[in-house]
């Protein structure tokens, strides 16, 4: 059986990739899956926490910040696709 700070050391590593990426990307795409990564990263320690404890509740509330994860990626997904029309290549000079 694999320890449980396999998997703490797993999250960590997870997160500070997810926060690395936040603070240093500036493309909004990139933004949110480091934010959903930094998410996953809390999916993991919630489901090796229940895991090392054989409690249910805490891989069922894993199982809901998977959901509002996937929200939060589908919302971003709408935002980026939906404003792509509204981006100019070049905006028209000012010059007459």
């Amino acid at each position: 059986m694999i320890p449980v700070t396999h998997f703490l050391y797993l999250a960590s590593g997870l997160f500070l990739l997810g926060f690395a990426g936040l603070l240093l990307r500036r493309n909004f795409v990139v933004q949110l899956l480091s934010a959903a990564l930094m998410l996953s990263s809390g999916v993991l320690v919630l489901a090796s926490g229940s895991r090392y404890w054989v409690n249910g509740s805490g891989q069922s509330f894993a199982f809901l910040v998977g959901f509002l994860t996937l929200a939060q990626v589908m919302v971003g997904a709408a935002l980026v696709l939906g404003s792509r029309g509204t981006v100019r290549p070049n905006p028209p000079s000012q010059d007459h």
